[in-house]
């Protein structure tokens, strides 16, 4: 990994991010190395980002972060700040200062949005930022300057606490609009109708996380609500609401599939065309992908998978029985079935018209309705999608 950083690599499809490494390389302002004592050695700020690991069942693997970090450590001159964004529990930073009394620890929770990931650091709105040491916060508010107006400062378990509590509470919208979703399906009001509705109320506003679609994926969301849940039950806090969230979403992963198994009765021996397999645009990361897991209950399920992603050029092993398209032409031709997994946006420039016609079926299951104006009106689509009655 570290020797592609030194060609102006980055080890993921992320827009803009090779040519800022290629910048900074070039301006000899940015180096990489695998020896810990000359990263460390003369260091202001240690920023600790590692993504920290979940298991299948959204449970974090935070020793094998602080491992990572506790290698570093000893290299690290006196007094030295020790910044945490990646996502680890309330109560790092105290552990970490009681191990480590010659160190300064922070926390900011991270702010990264996959596929947008420059955008939302180098502009952020806010950062939050925990910190047991005032005489760091002149140090962390010259980091921060050139990437935001606003410095929030608080005690490092609340900054850490802010972390779980945001993800928390976006995927609490995200399981609260779909639940609504379903039983407008079955009452026959339009849940994007709704959303509206919600978004207009000023205690709510325009930019909640309330549009009826698929369920949260990816793994960061549902690592905070587990996290809260398990800290719940740790420190002897009986919690409802907060682990209800993930079993509600868990529910929802499964809409898909049960749209399309009710649609055809079975999906035995019907091909299925499924357009996107990361679970966001402008990334080609895989991990907790619904799309995957759909791939993997059709071809379970006795359907034919064909899918195509702009950003996968190889499936994994795990996919080696889905046929993957050199283009979503070649997948869509001959489907019964098209399920849209992903936004790429060069799925709305495709020719439908044209496309359509070679289908067996004309079935599009398009759980965001991110294809709404493009097949709106066309003749003989049946448009699948969370919240509408058909």
């Amino acid at each position: 990994m570290v020797a592609n950083l030194k060609l102006g690599r980055a080890p993921l499809s992320e827009p803009g991010l090779d040519d800022l490494i290629s910048a900074g390389l070039a301006a000899k302002r940015l180096d990489f190395t695998t020896d810990l004592a000359t990263a460390c050695s003369h260091a202001d700020v240690l920023w600790l980002c590692y993504d920290t690991p979940v298991n299948e069942n959204d449970e974090s693997d935070v020793e094998s972060v602080l491992a990572h970090l506790r290698r570093a450590l000893p290299h690290l001159p006196k007094d030295t700040l020790v910044l945490i964004s990646a996502q680890l529990p309330v109560g790092t930073c105290r552990r970490l200062e009681l191990e480590y009394p010659q160190l300064h620890f922070a926390c900011s929770p991270e702010n990264l949005r996959l596929g947008k990931a420059l955008a939302s650091f180098e502009r952020a709105e806010r950062v939050v930022v925990g910190v047991r040491n005032d005489a760091k916060r002149a140090l962390l508010e010259k980091l921060f300057a050139p990437f935001t107006p606003q410095v929030i400062f608080m005690r490092t378990e609340s900054a850490e606490m802010v972390k779980h509590a945001l993800n928390s509470f976006l995927a609490l919208s995200i399981t609260f609009i779909n639940e609504i979703a379903r039983l407008c399906e079955r009452v026959g009001a339009d849940a994007k109708e709704v959303s509206i509705g919600l978004k207009s109320d000023p205690r709510i506003g325009p930019n909640a996380y309330l549009s009826p679609g698929g369920p949260f994926a990816g793994g960061t969301l549902a690592r905070d609500v587990v996290t809260l849940a398990r800290l719940g039950a740790a420190e002897g806090e009986t919690l409802a609401v907060i682990p209800a969230i993930k079993q509600s979403n868990d529910l929802h992963r499964g809409w898909a599939f049960q749209r399309l198994q009710s649609r055809f009765g079975s999906v035995r021996g019907k091909t299925i065309a499924v357009l996107g397999l990361v679970y966001t645009p402008n990334t080609d990361t895989l991990r907790r992908s619904a799309a995957v897991e759909l791939c993997n209950r059709l071809l379970t399920a006795g359907a034919a998978v064909r899918a195509f992603d702009p950003a996968i050029q190889q499936l994994p092993a795990e996919l080696s029985a889905v046929s993957l398209a050199p283009n979503a032409g070649d997948a869509l031709s001959g489907a019964d079935a098209a399920v849209v997994c992903t936004g790429w946006p060069q799925f709305r420039t495709l020719d439908w018209p044209a496309i359509l016609p070679g289908m067996r079926g004309r079935v599009v299951v398009d759980a965001n309705r991110f294809l709404e104006k493009e097949l709106k009106d066309l003749p003989g689509v049946e448009h699948l999608s969370v919240g509408r009655t058909q």
